[in-house]
């Protein structure tokens, strides 16, 4: 198998797809935040584009978003065997109305599948759903994973301003234990932008994290875990701020009645049932994420292609000073597990 390389051994479980063009908007809602795509000049040989939502300049990206041959040329240099790809969070379009929305994110699941096909099983996809419909998302998934090939459902942090921990979306994560799939959930349109002061970058840099660990906290707080032991859950960035606020959080669990009335299970243990990528930075931070959640949660991520992503992600590990063994767990044996294919599992990656 690829990934036992080990010069590239890694599975990266945080990687992002964004489509070279899209389809044209025929829906009947004007203006509607729908992506399109325009040509931006040429650098360092690549193509690019910009990315426009509703007209307004978004991000501008590289044919590495969409060009499988171009992804699989960077993986060997980052040690990375096997590239977990779900679509940029800002075309997961909850925004949208149903019937628009439906179309976006069917198109975006075949692109995701056909760029899979074409790695020739060096990339898995993640699916997009509409969330603001939990029969409609239901639906979209069963499709993308049973007639797609899609191994996992990517989500935001939350749906038009509602947190993923809020029950409403039980019936939805309750499909995805049915259909035995995993959920990465990925920080999107994040609380807390009026209170940053700079220039937009910093949603990515500094909201991103706020974001996903108040999306990871609720998961908890809601009892989602305890409902449904089943669930295989990650968070991207570390899970954000959350490694800061569980220690609050267990403390005011033993502290408020209403918050243990709430949870049978302690915040850490609960926490612990959870897995995070690595996309921290820093090894000193990675390794407080091993103290807190236990090396048997951590993943590699990179949020590879964009600029903001780790580039070295199995040196970020050497660099922690971690052991051999907890090292290959990091790369690779937990990914496969969260991927639900494990050694006993009769799934296999490439």
């Amino acid at each position: 198998m690829a990934w036992l390389n080990p010069c590239a051994c890694g599975i990266d479980v945080h990687a992002h797809v964004v489509p070279e063009a899209f389809p044209a908007y025929l829906g009947k809602t004007l203006p509607a935040p729908w992506p399109t795509t325009a040509h931006a000049p040429d650098a360092q040989g690549l193509c690019h584009r910009h990315v426009l939502v509703q007209g307004k300049h978004y991000r501008t990206v590289s044919e590495k978003c969409w060009s499988a041959p171009r992804r699989l040329a960077d993986l060997p240099d980052m040690g990375i065997a096997t590239q977990v790809v779900s679509p940029m969070p800002e075309l997961l379009s909850y925004w949208l109305e149903l019937a628009d929305a439906q179309p976006l994110i069917r198109f975006l699941n075949e692109t995701t599948a056909a760029l899979c096909a074409e790695s020739a099983g060096r990339m898995l996809g993640l699916a997009a759903v509409p969330l603001q419909d939990i029969g409609a998302a239901i639906a979209e998934l069963a499709y993308a994973v049973r007639s797609l090939g899609l191994v996992g459902v990517e989500v935001g942090s939350n749906v038009n301003g509602t947190a993923i921990g809020d029950p409403r979306f039980e019936p939805f994560f309750a499909a995805c234990v049915e259909l035995d799939v995993p959920v990465f959930v990925h920080a999107l349109k994040p609380a807390g932008m009026e209170r940053l002061v700079g220039p937009a970058a910093l949603q990515q840099v500094l909201a991103y994290p706020t974001d996903v660990g108040l999306a990871a906290a609720s998961v908890i707080t809601g009892g989602l875990l305890q409902r449904l032991p089943a669930l295989r859950m990650a968070f991207s960035h570390g899970g954000g701020t959350l490694p800061m606020l569980l220690p609050r959080l267990q403390q005011g669990w033993q502290v408020f009645p209403a918050l243990a009335q709430g949870m049978a299970q302690s915040p850490q243990e609960q926490a612990r049932r959870l897995y995070f990528d690595t996309l921290v930075f820093d090894a000193p931070a990675l390794r407080y994420l091993i103290d807190c959640f236990g090396e048997q949660a951590l993943m590699l991520g990179t949020d590879y292609p964009f600029n903001f992503h780790e580039r070295r992600p199995l040196a970020r590990l050497h660099e922690a000073g971690l052991s051999a063994a907890t090292c290959d767990a990091l790369a690779f044996e937990n990914a496969r597990r969260f991927l639900g294919r494990s050694p006993t599992s009769s799934k296999e990656l490439p």
